[in-house]
């Protein structure tokens, strides 16, 4: 039986996909890291990374969540959910995620202020903090 191109593309896509979900499966949860717990700190606003440790732009954003962590430790919150994960998926149907990495920031009283889907810079970051007066 001859396989043609696309036949033959269909089948990598289709085993990479399986390798994909297969080894998603054995992952540990990755949910829920805080700088400091909320009741400790009063924070002004709570930055959340909605994506998946397997993911490459979510993994490209665990540099600027940390600097963020770093930089605004007493009023900004940074929290990672691994939405492909058992322990994370809730929180991507919380937030009505359809696309990972999604950014959700949330003022002091929890509401969302801003939503961002994709790689986002550090600096573009900091732009939305301080619309709430981060600084």
């Amino acid at each position: 039986m001859k396989v043609s191109s696309k036949q033959a593309i269909v089948i990598v896509l289709l085993t990479f996909s399986i390798l994909i979900i297969s080894c998603n499966k054995s992952s540990k949860p990755n949910s829920g890291k805080e700088a400091a717990k909320p009741e400790e700190v009063a924070f002004k606003v709570t930055f959340i990374e909605l994506g998946s440790v397997w993911c490459i732009p979510c993994q490209q954003m665990q540099p600027v969540m940390k600097s963020i962590r770093e930089k605004y430790e007493t009023q900004v919150n940074v929290v990672f959910y691994d939405v492909w994960t058992e322990a994370g998926a809730p929180y991507g149907q919380k937030y009505g995620i359809e696309v990972i990495p999604t950014q959700v920031f949330l003022d002091v009283n929890g509401k969302e202020y801003f939503r961002h889907v994709g790689f986002f810079p550090e600096e573009d970051v900091v732009a939305v903090l301080k619309m709430k007066g981060i600084k």
